[in-house]
């Protein structure tokens, strides 16, 4: 996968090479609601999302000496790492066999405000949870990180035939999932 030759973060990621704070902090406010975003989709779990997005972002930290301009996007470099530290720790979960399910916090809006829209998002969040974790994963690159076709299956090293194939089910999965919501405005 290689670059076109106009990645923006490459000045960026030159400054955090040679131990610019300015660098850094503006490759974190550039990057980092996307990295997040992805974890809290793919993990379903905002505790775990911001430990992937610290661990995804320690590794570009300790890659910026070795990045070679020219060669992948470092978003999509920075998208891949974050989302193989989700698929370890998905991985993880399944292996961990507990006698109680583990305690959930609430980070839903309070109470007063909009329970509808809450319950709704909450029903999004938990179909697109039980969704393949391969169709998952095209539906947050695809819709939720806003990626085009070419990129994300590059990205999840597939052909574009293959990812459309992974959208198609995971929407019809979703459809079905949520067909109890239509008509209900949501």
């Amino acid at each position: 996968m290689a670059s076109d030759g106009n990645d923006p973060d490459e000045v960026l990621l030159a400054g955090v090479s040679r131990g610019e704070p300015a660098a850094v902090r503006q490759l974190l406010d550039r990057r980092l609601p996307r990295v997040l975003a992805l974890a809290r989709r793919m993990l379903n779990d905002p505790g775990e999302a911001e430990d992937v997005a610290q661990e995804t972002f320690l590794r570009a930290w300790k890659q910026a000496r070795a990045w070679k301009p020219g060669g992948a996007r470092f978003d999509t470099w920075l998208h891949r790492v974050a989302l193989n530290l989700c698929y370890d720790r998905l991985r993880r979960r399944r292996e961990i066999a507990t006698d109680a399910p583990p305690e959930q916090v609430d980070t839903g809006p309070a109470p007063d405000a909009g329970l509808m829209g809450a319950e709704v998002s909450r029903r999004v969040e938990a179909a697109l949870a039980a969704l393949a974790p391969r169709q998952r994963e095209a539906i947050v690159l695809c819709h939720h990180q806003g990626l085009g076709n070419i990129e994300a299956a590059a990205l999840m090293e597939i052909s574009v035939e293959a990812l459309e194939s992974l959208l198609s089910r995971g929407r019809r999965a979703l459809k079905a999932s949520l067909a109890d919501l239509r008509g209900t405005g949501g």
